[in-house]
Parts: structure tokens; sequence; C-alpha cells
């Protein structure tokens, strides 16, 4: 990455925490053209829903609108693929999760270097893990739930967002902490592990919304 795209993703942080600072860079005739954020999970996803809320303040704060672009699939890794690929010119960012830094290690090959290839400019939000239980559990505390897991072994499916993911890994960590045997369920998106979720379909799941 140039330093000039450095600077000018920088430029764009500090519009976020100021708007005072934002009429400097305008100035400088950065930004003149709509600005994409891409977020590599389909709408309606806790990812999403930040993105969209940093979009709007960001377009109402820089001038220019701020639109999110969805692009799903290989956990986070293509959209990851196309911000690399961008023109370095502060007009592509990319909304960075938890995942961005799992797949370091969790790929043998990727296409770009995260931390050469990408400057960090903000945080925007810390989430927790929270543990989602089927009401046809009967179980209503954490214990109840280890325990009734441990009398099933193999019989509970655990949905995630996709392996790799902070919710994948979640999972695989309390099944790990507890000796519990849940069966993993990858899908492409949480709205749909949620709703399968709601349904039946699986009975557990770590969500971060």
């Amino acid at each position: 990455m140039t330093l000039a795209r450095r600077r000018l993703l920088q430029l764009t942080a500090g519009a976020v925490a100021t708007a005072g600072f934002a009429s400097s860079v305008r100035a400088q005739g950065y930004p003149n053209r709509p600005i994409r954020l891409i977020v590599g999970f389909p709408a309606g996803g806790s990812a999403d829903i930040f993105a969209r809320l940093v979009t709007q303040r960001l377009s109402e704060t820089l001038g220019p609108p701020v639109i999110v672009e969805n692009r799903a699939g290989a956990a986070t890794n293509l959209a990851t693929e196309l911000a690399a690929r961008a023109e370095p010119d502060g007009y592509t960012l990319l909304f960075v999760v938890t995942v961005n830094a799992i797949n370091a290690t969790f790929y043998d090959s990727l296409k770009f270097d995260f931390l050469r290839d990408f400057t960090l400019v903000a945080g925007v939000a810390i989430v927790p893990n929270v543990l989602n239980v089927n009401p046809s559990i009967p179980a209503r505390t954490v214990p109840e739930f280890i325990a009734y897991a441990k009398a099933n072994p193999g019989k509970l499916n655990m949905a995630s967002t996709g392996n790799g993911t902070s919710i994948h890994l979640a999972g695989e960590l309390f099944k790990s902490m507890t000796g519990t045997n849940l069966v993993h369920v990858p899908y492409r998106s949480p709205p749909q592990a949620m709703t399968d979720l709601i349904a039946g379909e699986v009975q557990v799941m770590f969500s971060t919304s």
C-alpha cells in the first residue's frame, strides 16, 4: 500500500472523529466522489449493520456518499482481496472483523498480506459472542446446557457463519473447555443461521447480534 493511500485512510478516520477536521480534508479535494466500504458478509448481519451506521455518519461528515458493498464468501477473503486490489486512492475501505485476523493463520495461501496491504484507521465496536440456545432444549443456564449436551453427545447441531469465523471458533473453544460434542453446521450468513436456530433445525449458536 502506498504512503498516499495510508494518509488518505487516516484522514477518513479523522473525519469520523471530528467534523471540523473534515473541512480541511475537503479543502484538499478529498473526497470529491462516492466512497465504498466493502463488507465481507451479506446484508442483515451485525457486521453489515455496524458498517451501515458508520457509512451514514461518514456520509454526513465528509459530504460525498459512503456506500456499503456486500461481498460475502470465503470467510471474508473475497471482500479482503477485492479491497487489496483496489486503486490506492482512499475511495475503497474495508470493514474489518475478527475473522480477518483469524484468516492469516487459518488459510495456507492468501492472495494478500493483511498486515502489509492494509492500514487500520479506526475502531468501531467491541462485540461479545453470545450463546444462543433453541427453546426446545431443556436448559435455562449455561451449566444446565453443558450437562444436557454431555448427556446427548453428537445430537446437538451448532450453527456458525462459516469455517474459521469468530462464531465458529467461539463454539469450538466452548466445546474444548466443556468437553461437549456439538456438531458444527456452517452457514453462509448470520440471518440464515439464526433463522434455522429459531426454527429448531440447529440447537445452539454463538452470535454477535
